[in-house]
């Protein structure tokens, strides 16, 4: 089936059904009927898309961690515990690495060595493997939304056992979880079975089952420019609306300068809106969502909390309907269910005492939202223009390209050419520009923005600085200034 942005038709779509369910045993449990009266069942409070949008009617901003064990039991008790000892507002199953990758029998073999052990030797919770049965005892055993959260390039019979569960929103996307995660998957492909993924979603849309979908925002989370995240999550949604999905959270990960964070949530949500409208999507609810730092972190606790608090601070003056957080165990790898409740504890306080207030639209701040959408529009606009209008080919061109391009992604897809670094107040920027389809004001502007910082550390403006930016936080800063002793 060639590749355009056009909603399936049900013979498109039921045709590769069957081959979808066929995947693995599982997947034959599947029913669609039965699906579509088992979520017209599910109350308003495990609702994922109810919830985010009575939070933004209430200007309020919910927390949501990341957790996934192997064995049913143990992962309901860990999600009770981050519902119940950690407060949460939203809960995520983090699915593991094997099915990430359709690699079921090794999930197989994982879950028969977790129960011989008593611990979990899967990075995650194995929705296929344990199918709709496995899924709705979890969705049954709690009290909140349960949100799939994996990073999977080809989610088509991960996203029908999950929605046929009860679980009301999938994360991610054919850009997103594919060029941050995957070297050698084709952006086509990854594409067509997100579309897929986003047509199931629109079908219960039509039977009024509003389902969320959530882009990933920070995409290799390390030093990503506000307008590049902000393109492709805005291209990732016009994708999903255009399969008929109703509900869509668009997200954007943490660089660290108050000011450029905040704009960048406000940016991305004026501009989703926009290019919604523009596109003929007028009846797409729209919500935010704020990703605490995914860089390193430091090994110290104490620090870490420091860390996480600084998200939580920046996710709430954002106005960001909900944030994702992070835990005082991050530099050691997956944390504890205590290690997690504590940091979504530790989030959960400064968001309520922070509620109702925004940080004031300053001239800085009026500026870098429009920095922000001036250079989005460069990029979306592009995609639009090399797919002649079709948005699923230009995005495919645009990564040929290389005008998107994400920094430090492993895809073959991907140009690597566009070099980020912070500016002298810790504001992610383009250090080089690759191909990127940028005016001669926005190249000038991140060119002033580079030589500034070069000044005042009095060394050139290069690579070097986008190394010590990518370890800076880890070791207690936000910007990786030079040892004075060294010359450069």
């Amino acid at each position: 089936m060639e590749l355009q942005n056009k909603k399936w038709s049900y013979q498109e779509f039921f045709k590769m059904r069957e081959e979808v369910l066929n995947q693995w045993p599982t997947g034959k449990s599947v029913n669609m009927q039965e699906s579509i009266e088992f979520l017209k069942k599910v109350p308003a409070e495990k609702n994922f898309s109810l919830k985010l949008q009575k939070a933004k009617e209430q200007g309020v901003t919910l927390v949501q961690p990341r957790a996934g064990v192997a064995l049913i039991q143990e992962h309901i008790k860990l999600l009770k515990y981050l519902e119940t000892e950690g407060e949460a507002d939203l809960l995520p199953s983090t699915v593991d690495s094997y099915t990430r990758q359709n690699r079921y029998k090794e999930c197989d073999h994982g879950i028969r060595e977790s129960r011989k052990l008593g611990r979990s030797l899967l990075n995650g919770f194995p929705v296929v493997n344990h199918g709709v049965l496995g899924c709705k005892q979890v969705y049954e055993n709690v009290g909140l939304p349960i949100q799939a959260r994996h990073g999977t390039p080809d989610a088509r019979l991960l996203s029908e056992i999950i929605h046929a569960s009860g679980w009301t929103s999938n994360e991610g996307g054919g850009i997103s979880y594919n060029i941050p995660y995957a070297k050698s998957v084709g952006l086509e492909k990854t594409i067509r079975d997100w579309q897929y993924c986003d047509r199931l979603v629109g079908l219960y849309a039509e039977q009024g089952i509003i389902l969320n979908r959530e882009p990933f925002g920070p995409l290799t989370g390390t030093l990503v420019p506000p307008s590049m995240s902000n393109a492709v999550g805005i291209i990732e949604a016009l994708l999903a609306a255009e399969q008929g999905v109703k509900n869509i959270t668009c997200g954007y990960g943490q660089c660290g300068n108050l000011i450029q964070d905040v704009a960048a949530i406000k940016a991305l949500e004026e501009l989703l809106e926009e290019y919604l409208y523009k596109y003929g999507y007028y009846d797409v609810f729209i919500t935010t969502v704020f990703h605490q730092w995914m860089g390193g972190f430091p090994r110290d606790e104490a620090k870490a909390f420091g860390v996480i608090s600084t998200g939580a601070i920046a996710a709430a003056l954002s106005g960001a309907t909900k944030v994702i957080v992070k835990t005082p165990h991050e530099a050691f790898g997956v944390p504890s269910m205590e290690a997690n409740a504590q940091g979504l504890k530790s989030t959960k306080i400064a968001i309520s005492l922070l509620k109702g207030q925004r940080l004031l639209m300053s001239y800085e701040l009026r500026k870098e939202i429009d920095v922000i959408k001036a250079e989005t529009r460069c990029l979306v606009d592009k995609a639009f223009e090399l797919g002649k209008g079709d948005l699923a080919m230009g995005a495919v061109k645009a990564f040929e390209m290389g005008t998107l391009d994400i920094p430090f992604a492993p895809s073959r897809a991907n140009k690597g050419l566009m070099m980020p670094a912070r500016d002298n107040f810790g504001a992610v920027r383009y250090l080089e520009f690759g191909n990127l389809p940028f005016t001669a004001d926005i190249k000038d502007l991140n060119r002033t923005k580079m030589e500034d910082r070069a000044k005042e550390e009095g060394r050139p403006a290069s690579f070097k600085m986008t190394v010590d930016d990518i370890f800076a936080v880890s070791k207690g800063i936000l910007i990786g200034r030079p040892d004075k002793t060294v010359e450069y």
